[in-house]
């Protein structure tokens, strides 16, 4: 489970974002979704001393369970003991994943956060790309420049 702050502007586009590109990709290595919860409502908070309704929204996105954890966690000087293949297994996974993005799809995807926390591990150590929250479609094979730093630098 994914859950989005409770903050309108960035964070709203962000899950729409998330949303709408993970329908698009489906692929073995990227991580799928399962399912959303959007909910709009009141609750009350104290405010100043006194009780007001506040408004209330959460979203989450619900993925596959991925029992490996993220990559972040197997990674050491000494690789957490994990042979050649299982390492290899793991590369090859994630770079047919970002060729499925990139090239597999009527507009390309760009993940512009690809980290080992968002490299999510499965059964047997199957690499699934997740967190697609900064992701972005473009129209076409042109050469796009990204300005803006958002995310992990």
């Amino acid at each position: 489970m994914k859950k989005l702050h409770q903050m309108l502007g960035p964070d709203e586009s962000q899950f729409s974002n998330e949303y709408n590109n993970l329908l698009r990709a489906k692929h073995k290595n990227i991580i799928r979704l399962v399912g959303y919860c959007y909910y709009l409502g009141h609750e009350r908070v104290e405010h100043n001393g006194a009780y007001v309704f506040a408004h209330v929204q959460e979203r989450l996105l619900c993925y596959e369970y991925m029992q490996g954890g993220n990559l972040d966690k197997h990674i050491s000087d000494q690789s957490c003991g994990h042979d050649w293949d299982t390492r290899y297994k793991i590369i090859e996974g994630v770079c047919e994943g970002l060729n499925f993005l990139h090239n597999g799809t009527v507009y390309p995807i760009f993940h512009l956060d690809l980290k080992p926390a968002n490299i999510l591990l499965g059964k047997d150590m199957v690499p699934k790309i997740g967190d697609f929250g900064l992701s972005r479609l473009f129209p076409s094979a042109q050469t796009h420049i990204t300005k803006n730093i958002i995310g992990t630098p």
